[in-house]
């Protein structure tokens, strides 16, 4: 062959060559995909809710002081000196009173039913005015309370035995204002 033929036929040889020859396109090198972005972090806890729990500590004061102050003292039959039992009760009335001087109350003097409805109702004020002498004399105004006597018109037991006599020897005690926000001792 001639070098006139020959070149045609080593160009037509490299060309199909170079075309068999494929090539991969060149590989782009990519960014690593981004990290998933982090979760958010929780909220903070929400701080415990005392409130609540103050109110409800707060009513649980009020309603002890409300109840000490209507917690009733006993009498003898017959008599009307405060027992030493029930000084204890009297004594528990007093930082109450003291710390709620708005606070007004009425002792109500109560009897048995032995014994005339005169002689009842005179006997149930001596009984209320006893316990009323006990709380002034221990710097309560006298002026914030009260007393009357119901004699043996409210009972609260009416069997003719001495344990129901018993309960109704008695003076109740009502708070008559300031019972709207006590304020109570720890």
């Amino acid at each position: 062959m001639s070098r006139k033929s020959l070149a045609p036929a080593a160009l037509l040889a490299v060309s199909t060559m170079l075309s068999a020859c494929h090539h991969a396109p060149p590989q782009v090198a990519q960014a690593p995909a981004p990290a998933p972005a982090p979760a958010p972090a929780p909220a903070p806890a929400a701080p415990p809710d005392h409130s609540a729990d103050s109110a409800r500590a707060a009513e649980a004061r009020m309603a002890q002081a409300r109840s000490t102050i209507e917690q009733r003292i006993l009498f003898e039959f017959d008599k009307s000196d405060i027992r030493p039992d029930d000084k204890a009760v009297l004594d528990a009335k007093l930082p109450i009173l003291r710390a709620n001087p708005n606070m007004r109350i009425r002792i109500e003097g109560n009897c048995d039913d032995r014994g005339s409805e005169e002689y009842n109702l005179a006997l149930g004020q001596r009984r209320a005015a006893a316990a009323k002498r006990y709380l002034t004399d221990f710097g309560i105004d006298a002026g914030r309370i009260d007393i009357i006597s119901y004699g043996h018109e409210r009972p609260v037991c009416t069997q003719d035995s001495e344990d129901c006599w018993s309960q109704n020897r008695r003076d109740d005690f009502v708070i008559v204002a300031g019972s709207d926000n006590i304020i109570s001792l720890r």
